[in-house]
């Protein structure tokens, strides 16, 4: 990373910000995972939990949560759709959330180390505040794509129109999954009821691949967008996957995964935790039917999936590119000024 961001660092131009933001976070994604080292198979749960929640928390909701600002906000400001003012506004808020308070958030996972709820308390505030910037960044995006329509289309709306989707997706999912059901389990009342059960899965599925998963997506089509710059493609399949792979995500919480968790954690109010996880409980006839259910969103989901590795192959062996018309000059150009 570090060979590879030198020359732009080097020009000390309007995004040097930006780009150095970039370059810290990545290298402190795998420092901050070196966390998990610092416990063994000896250690104490204390011990455990404390340098456990440092890899779940500091490194996927702190640092990981700086880099998708940071290289989410570069891009747009790459195709003009955030002006790097309010993208370094936006990261650098990110930034001093963690560094103010990243640490203070990782303690609402410490329920069971012992410590008191008014530490569980700060943990979740501070916590549900770092989706904030991320989240803000995909908002303007969006009102900058809603306006871009109104102006019969900017010129990179055409080449880069996919990427921008599942960037804007990244900033919903960050504000529904990770913020919404995240907070939703986070205040320490909250953890102590439903800690371990579908409500955390909830979070979980919805935060790491709607956040993570969809990032991902965008990066890469926006990779193979570059590569091959002068070619339309076929929106037919980019629609469909995308489409299937959030609707789907969305089924499969909705549909399932989110009423198992709600009706665990009335179970757990009303008789206890062990109980909302006990087979006794979970082999109900209405739970094993809602847990069916989730085929539902679980085959959309993996049929969109599909259809976006089909296009994916598509652009290896041609039958991803719209021989009808290609992408003019300056359609598909970043500029770099």
């Amino acid at each position: 990373m570090w060979r590879a961001l030198v020359p732009a660092l080097k020009k000390r131009d309007e995004s040097h910000s930006l780009l150095l933001m970039f370059l810290l976070a990545s290298i402190a994604i795998p420092t901050f995972y070196s966390a998990g080292l610092f416990y063994g198979q000896r250690s104490t749960l204390v011990t455990a939990e404390y340098w456990r929640w440092w890899v779940v928390h500091l490194w996927v909701e702190g640092f990981f949560e700086v880099f998708a600002t940071v290289v989410i906000a570069f891009l747009f400001t790459r195709l003009k759709m955030l002006s790097v003012p309010s993208a370094t506004r936006a990261v650098m808020f990110s930034t001093v959330i963690y560094l103010s308070g990243g640490i203070i958030g990782t303690f609402h996972h410490l329920y069971f180390t012992g410590v008191p709820d008014y530490v569980l308390a700060l943990g979740a505030v501070f916590s549900g505040l770092e989706v904030v910037p991320l989240v803000l960044i995909g908002f303007e995006a969006w009102e900058n794509v809603r306006m871009a329509r109104a102006r019969e289309k900017r010129l990179w709306v055409g080449g880069y129109k996919w990427p921008i989707y599942f960037f804007v997706a990244v900033g919903f999912w960050n504000f529904v999954g990770a913020g919404l059901f995240g907070f939703l389990i986070n205040p320490p009342i909250a953890l102590y009821y439903v800690q371990g059960l579908n409500t955390t899965a909830v979070h979980a599925h919805t935060a790491l691949f709607g956040v993570y998963g969809m990032l991902a997506l965008g990066l890469m089509l926006f990779c193979l967008r570059a590569l091959r710059p002068g070619t339309a493609w076929k929106e037919m399949p980019l629609s469909i996957a995308f489409w299937t792979i959030n609707v789907g995500l969305a089924l499969m919480v909705l549909l399932s995964v989110l009423p198992v968790g709600l009706l665990q954690a009335w179970a757990s109010v009303e008789v206890g935790t062990w109980y909302a996880r006990s087979s006794e409980f979970m082999q109900q006839p209405l739970l094993n039917h809602l847990r069916w259910m989730r085929m539902i969103g679980d085959t959309m989901f993996a049929f969109g999936a599909l259809v976006l590795g089909w296009f994916v192959l598509g652009l290896i062996t041609g039958h991803s590119f719209d021989k009808a018309g290609s992408l003019a000059e300056g359609e598909w150009e970043i500029k770099r000024k």
